[in-house]
């Protein structure tokens, strides 16, 4: 037998719901994990229940208070975690057909390097548009402070940010281009469409195999593409579809082993300027 909800539950569920998506999107850009992410928006409408709801004023305001700041607690045990990641450490990709804010793969990568305080206070002025008011008392500093914060991590974020806009068709032209080059094992056209400071990162976090180091320059990248379209001769890798991943373009594969794994590429003037391979099958549960 079904068992309604009750009134209480029902008015906690109607307020919090549409505001779920924004919420979501909050904490993946504090903590780039997406279960991470849904785990504290979770957490956010227990609390959201327990509260007072009729003396909240603003509910998006209240609850990306709460969410930032379970946000905040949980990065304390992230950042020693990373120390001991095994390779690179990428966020889990995130596949869209149209990127819903500027924060791109290697926006996330250079947020990274900030305080949790300075990530927190940029994103919610910078990115969701949030008053410095606001910024001051979800993070526990004044006005001032918080306005502080965010020039200092804008600073040291700006030459992580798009300079200028890539066609969305175009990119996705260059990433299907990549793909057939890359795994067909023709260097001439997958070197025409590299940067000569091009990077490679790869993230299998010890569970797959993956470069423990980034490849950087046109021709170790060029040598391991070489070396890796033998493995894809002999085992394969299936093109499952192109698409923006992370603000960037580029695919999502099926590998010889049976995972998934995604591609991105940061394009500059028409070049390929770095290649992000997301091999880790922790990172992709979400995709399944």
């Amino acid at each position: 037998m079904a068992v309604e909800a009750s009134p209480d539950m029902a008015d906690a569920v109607g307020s919090f719901d549409p505001l779920r998506p924004l919420l979501t999107r909050v904490a993946y850009r504090m903590l780039g994990s997406v279960a991470d992410a849904e785990d504290v928006v979770q957490d956010a409408f227990i609390r959201w229940l327990g509260a007072d709801r009729a003396s909240v004023r603003e509910p998006a305001a209240f609850l990306r208070r709460t969410v930032t700041r379970l946000c905040l607690d949980q990065m304390k045990s992230a950042r020693s975690q990373r120390e001991t990641y095994v390779g690179p450490w990428l966020p889990d990709p995130l596949v869209e057909e149209e990127p819903v804010d500027d924060v791109t793969l290697p926006l996330m990568l250079a947020l990274e390097r900030l305080s949790p305080l300075e990530r927190a206070a940029f994103l919610l002025h910078d990115v969701f548009g949030v008053g410095f008011d606001e910024v001051a008392a979800t993070i526990g500093r004044d006005a001032a402070a918080a306005r502080q914060l965010a020039t200092r991590a804008r600073t040291h974020v700006r030459e992580a940010r798009p300079r200028y806009k890539l066609d969305r068709e175009r990119g996705l032209e260059i990433a299907e281009a990549f793909f057939a080059a890359s795994r067909g094992g023709d260097m001439d056209a997958l070197g025409a469409m590299l940067a000569a400071d091009v990077s490679m990162w790869s993230d299998g976090g010890g569970k797959r195999p993956a470069a423990v180091v980034p490849v950087l320059g046109f021709g170790t990248v060029v040598r391991l593409h070489r070396s890796l379209a033998v493995h894809f001769a002999r085992h394969g890798s299936t093109f499952l579809h192109a698409a923006m991943i992370n603000g960037l373009p580029g695919f999502v594969t099926r590998e010889a082993d049976g995972e998934f794994q995604t591609t991105a590429l940061e394009i500059e003037d028409g070049r390929i300027a770095a290649i992000y391979v997301m091999r880790n099958p922790d990172k992709l549960r979400h995709m399944h």
